[in-house]
């Protein structure tokens, strides 16, 4: 590019990213050919490679066997969790079943004693009830 061609790439704005994106693949072409250089067996003298961390693949068989262990051991707590929260929604079932009828038999319940409230309110207040009935009759 020229001087002006860059002063005028500058000022619209949308020329610096393509300038930007030019340098990084100038960069990137140049590392690739050095690092193509190196696999050749061409190292350079001053040049000093950066210790790398191992990769995954490195790790031992029995590192390997502890970590398949642990999924596994984790998969069977998850199996049991699953199996306690079955039955545990089978007993809930079964309360449920049951807490119906009472539920039933507590509202019939309370309506007899509304009835029966209701027959008691009837009776004079302060009187005895009749000598021929007594309070559980109609």
């Amino acid at each position: 590019m020229t001087q002006q061609g860059d002063g005028e790439d500058r000022s619209s704005g949308g020329g610096l990213v393509g300038r930007s994106i030019d340098e990084f693949l100038h960069q990137l072409r140049s590392f690739t050919d050095r690092a193509r250089g190196l696999a050749a067996g061409a190292v350079p003298s001053g040049l000093s490679l950066p210790a790398l961390p191992s990769p995954p693949g490195a790790m031992s068989a029995a590192q390997l066997r502890a970590v398949a262990s642990a999924v596994h051991a984790q998969r069977q707590q998850m199996a049991a969790m699953r199996d306690q929260l079955e039955a545990f929604d089978q007993q809930l079932a079964v309360f449920e079943r049951i807490l119906d009828p009472l539920v039933e038999w507590s509202a019939t319940w309370a309506r007899l004693e509304e009835g029966m409230a209701s027959l008691t309110r009837r009776e004079p207040s302060g009187q005895p009830p009749p000598a021929g009935k007594s309070s559980g009759e109609a």
